[in-house]
């Protein structure tokens, strides 16, 4: 079994033999949590339970290799906390634009060119970047930017993307000079 997976240009860099295991034993431990949830404990289901926790621990390693991070829970904890409060903030702008007919209204796409390149911490931002209200990539351009609606492209979309960027990647370890 090939747990590293040789990194391709614009993709993180592939994990040492530690982090791979290292991976693969908090996928199993995750997985095998789940299983005892299932199962509600239940002594008889361990034996079937490990089974598929080593498939379902093989086919996560197969489908989404290790690879560096470099995961900072104190960062990560502080990238949740600042979330919760640009999504609350966000979404009282949203619902008082969508419900204000005065709030001026100027939805359109903006081009963000990504500090991370093409790949795995990239669409990490993207999917946590579609999560806030107001904003949703939709595509990359052939320069590869990304192309974001937003609900009011006379603000400072870019600007604030960035430093969404830039926390979650410290967050997460994928910082630019991480890779």
């Amino acid at each position: 079994m090939n747990l590293i997976k040789a990194g391709n240009i614009g993709e993180a860099s592939p994990a040492r033999w530690s982090d791979a295991i290292g991976s693969a034993v908090i996928r199993a431990i995750g997985f095998f949590c789940f299983w005892l949830i299932l199962t509600r404990g239940d002594p008889g289901d361990v034996g079937p339970g490990l089974i598929s926790v080593a498939a379902a621990t093989w086919a996560s390693l197969k489908l989404l290799p290790a690879e560096q991070w470099g995961f900072r829970p104190i960062r990560f904890a502080g990238f949740v906390l600042h979330f919760l409060r640009q999504s609350i903030v966000a979404g009282a702008d949203v619902a008082l634009r969508a419900l204000h007919p005065r709030l001026p209204l100027h939805p359109g796409f903006v081009t963000y060119r990504a500090q991370q390149p093409q790949g795995r911490k990239r669409n990490t931002f993207c999917a946590i970047m579609s999560l806030m209200p107001g904003t949703l990539p939709c595509g990359t351009s052939n320069d590869g930017s990304l192309a974001i609606h937003c609900l009011d492209v006379t603000q400072p979309v870019v600007e604030q993307l960035s430093m969404e960027e830039t926390l979650c990647m410290g967050a997460l370890g994928g910082a630019r000079s991480d890779a």
